[in-house]
């Protein structure tokens, strides 16, 4: 939905946003105290997850180039940050561009939650590609998946919702497969011994359980082009094209045509303008160091921070981001 798009507040939500004030103001107090400054928690994801490592780091250079202490801990990832945010328990943290999207509408996985608009956009990160992988040569594309065993990921999270894009898109259903609710790790395992028949992966390429199937036992990504992916981001605007470039994986000859969305930090609205300047230009202003520690450092610029998002940006990310020359929309 476009930056523009708002919409009505309702009382319900006016009360709610006073009581975030009152809020705030004892979380500052909170968070202004103890040696070196303020205190920020950064939700990010699983352990074994690129969002741990890479908020890890992150987190680093915001304590070194700030002066506030900022903690990265585990969470379930995308959904739980931003609700975690509006509930006051972190200040920052690490989404899915469309599940944010999702969250700011009250739609799919926010849908019986309603909207929660208690966050602002600080700036993308990294491409979450979008990869359907099969070990049958027998499934060459999307349509193919019709009877087939497929992981579409946990049920409400990110990747479910994109596999059902996707699904929807080729004129399937889930009612058209059968569908398995599996984790990465699962669905590597469950590939590897014939119980499913395919699954998608949604994180940054290349990505460790992918890797490891294509090294021990062979896999074919599915493309996820054409027609096909005219038609998904016609109706869903948060994705974009990709092409996972050749020689990702072990084995894959030619490159292959995808999706992705992005993984992008979003933070509290009640932050003020300067401390998220301040934490913007940490990660954007070294994105060369941090690329020597992460690789997902690599693809930090200014273009990619502000590309192809469909929520408010943070009046201090802004300010950043007009300085180096990109305007961005807020609400503020």
């Amino acid at each position: 939905m476009p930056v523009g798009s708002v919409f009505p507040v309702k009382g319900e939500v006016m009360l709610h946003s006073r009581l975030r004030g009152i809020a705030a103001l004892i979380l500052s107090a909170i968070l202004l105290t103890g040696c070196g400054g303020q205190r920020l928690m950064m939700g990010t994801g699983g352990t074994s997850g690129t969002y741990y490592a890479f908020g890890g780091v992150l987190a680093q250079y915001m304590k070194n180039y700030t002066g506030y202490s900022v903690t990265a801990v585990s969470t379930a990832a995308s959904k739980a940050n931003i609700q975690s945010i509006g509930d006051g328990d972190y200040q920052m943290g690490f989404t899915q561009s469309d599940v944010m999207s999702y969250a700011w509408e009250g739609s799919k996985s926010f849908e019986t939650d309603g909207p929660c608009r208690d966050f602002r956009v600080l700036g993308a990160l990294y491409a979450e590609t979008v990869q359907l992988i099969t070990m049958k040569d027998s499934i060459k594309s999307v349509s193919d998946l019709k009877g087939k065993s497929v992981s579409i990921g946990a049920p409400g999270s990110g990747v479910y919702f994109n596999a059902i894009d996707v699904l929807e898109a080729a004129g399937l259903s889930v009612d058209d497969i059968k569908p398995q609710y599996q984790s990465f790790d699962d669905s590597k395992e469950a590939l590897k011994d014939g119980q499913i028949d395919a699954a998608f992966i949604v994180a940054g390429a290349p990505t460790s359980a992918i890797t490891e199937l294509a090294t021990t036992n062979g896999v074919f990504l599915i493309p996820i082009d054409g027609e096909l992916r005219d038609a998904i981001m016609s109706s869903c605007p948060y994705y974009a094209p990709f092409v996972i470039p050749a020689d990702t994986y072990p084995h894959q000859s030619d490159p292959v045509e995808t999706i992705t969305i992005k993984a992008t930090m979003v933070v509290d609205t009640d932050l003020d303008e300067e401390t998220v300047y301040q934490l913007t230009a940490a990660i954007f202003d070294h994105s060369d160091e941090i690329s020597l520690e992460n690789a997902k450092g690599e693809e930090l610029s200014v273009e990619n921070a502000t590309s192809g998002i469909t929520v408010p940006f943070h009046p201090g990310a802004a300010r950043y981001f007009a300085e180096h020359g990109v305007t961005v929309e807020t609400l503020e």
